[in-house]
């Protein structure tokens, strides 16, 4: 296991704490600088905070600082000797909805935060259902602000028992409960003395350990385009080349294409690796790109499939593109 990648995202209503929790595990796992953290101290300082806020960290717009929220999907890279993370902190406030789809598109395991004090919310529930819609394998609901019910073992199964009884409407292969407090550090990186009814691994530990080898999906061909290649005479592209990651499945040359949200059909010209390198074939989940024999309107964030995968992906694809303008080339 020891450097294989996951990839998380952060989830939950607004201010459950996901910017806090990251900042606390890039802290307790010391994967911060020193001049960060002290850029940090300053900032805090100057705006009356008793304590260095480690949401900071992740919160990089000016308006994000100044509100105290979160608007962007910020990324965090931070590693272990077990294992490799890529985090993406994602807005908990509904009109930011779209970008919680965004940071979790990718994602091999979803973080769900809930208040200990509010419960189970109508947000959280959105959240954990585009989850299981985007098929990510692996939800961990940290309830976290449990030092605020005094680590009440009670309140935080009463949380876990209604969140349960919500999950059994979802597709949800691995569920796992944590209660933490992201500000004061319990069950984040080292287990709580205050929470020694909790038997469980803390957080970073069962980041280290949930199992994804089997996670990828190598039948339902998908390639969310990420960046349009315009031809160049250097390169030798007679069309336009398509970038991006494949999220399942694979795609040689020659294969037969669906485009979504158009549906308009093609076939695959030539694929390229990292490098430049020309393939035959690529598949989940290799960074890669691709020309096709038709010259198609594909803009970043369409997403090219099999014809198969194209009739099962269609309609939830359309759903979520229904009124939403397509991005400026």
């Amino acid at each position: 296991m020891a450097g294989e990648l996951l990839r998380i995202a952060t989830a939950g209503s607004v201010d459950d704490g996901k910017s806090t929790l990251i900042g606390r595990l890039l802290y307790d796992s010391k994967s911060i600088f020193t001049d960060q953290l002290e850029a940090i101290e300053r900032t805090s300082a100057s705006r009356g905070d008793e304590f260095a806020d480690l949401s900071l960290l992740t919160d990089g717009l000016r308006a994000e600082r100044e509100q105290g929220i979160t608007i962007d999907v910020a990324y965090r890279y931070f590693s272990t000797p077990e294992r490799k993370f890529i985090i993406a902190d994602s807005p908990g406030h509904v009109q930011y909805t779209r970008n919680m789809v965004t940071g979790a598109s990718t994602a091999d395991l979803a973080i769900i935060l809930i208040d200990a004090r509010k419960g189970v919310l109508e947000q959280t529930r959105r959240h954990a259902f585009l989850s299981s819609l985007l098929g990510i394998p692996h939800l961990t609901i940290c309830v976290n602000k449990m030092d605020l019910v005094d680590y009440s073992q009670e309140r935080f199964e009463e949380i876990r028992d209604e969140f349960i009884a919500f999950s059994a409407k979802l597709e949800v292969g691995d569920l796992t409960f944590i209660p933490i407090s992201a500000l004061q550090g319990d069950n984040v990186v080292t287990r709580s003395a205050a929470m020694d009814w909790y038997e469980g691994r803390p957080l970073l530990g069962h980041l280290e350990n949930v199992y994804i080898s089997s996670d990828r999906n190598l039948i339902d061909a998908r390639f969310g385009v990420q960046y349009v290649i315009r031809p160049q005479r250097s390169d030798g592209l007679d069309h336009r080349g398509y970038a991006g990651t494949i999220s399942g499945g694979s795609f040689s040359v020659g294969d037969k294409v669906v485009v979504l949200p158009s549906g308009f059909g093609t076939t695959i010209k030539r694929l390229w690796g990292p490098g430049g390198r020309e393939l035959t074939e690529a598949f989940a989940p290799m960074a890669m790109s691709m020309e096709l024999s038709d010259e198609i309107d594909i803009v970043r964030g369409d997403m090219i499939v099999r014809p198969t995968t194209g009739r099962t992906w269609t309609g939830t694809w359309t759903r979520w593109c229904a009124g939403s303008p397509r991005p400026a080339r």
